[in-house]
């Protein structure tokens, strides 16, 4: 399997999808699944029964799960692809757009 491109608490862009062009910030990765979950993106209902946490129950709104390839890394306010160098002896990502490191 090869690295993800995408990490937690990157900014990223939908491109595609019903929430395409919205922004928001990576809360997870799920590298088996080939997935991440995008802070106001993709919401779902989901119906809860009551519970201890949450007493009233009833219908929560949260994020689903998008595909890694439907999201691309917003760099500098700029939708980027995302590639790989060898800076000294350290693996770092760079923006392909503006060919600058990202981390």
């Amino acid at each position: 399997m090869s690295t993800f491109k995408i990490k937690k608490g990157d900014t990223v862009k939908v491109i595609a999808g019903k929430d395409k062009d919205k922004e928001g910030k990576v809360i997870s990765v799920n590298p088996k699944k080939g997935a991440v979950l995008v802070e106001g993106a993709n919401m779902v209902t989901k119906h809860t029964k009551p519970s201890m946490a949450n007493q009233q129950g009833g219908i929560v709104e949260k994020e689903a799960w998008l595909d890694v390839s439907n999201v691309m890394l917003v760099h500098e306010g700029k939708a980027t692809r995302v590639g790989f160098k060898m800076e000294g002896d350290k693996k770092v990502r760079f923006a392909k757009a503006t060919g600058k490191v990202i981390d």
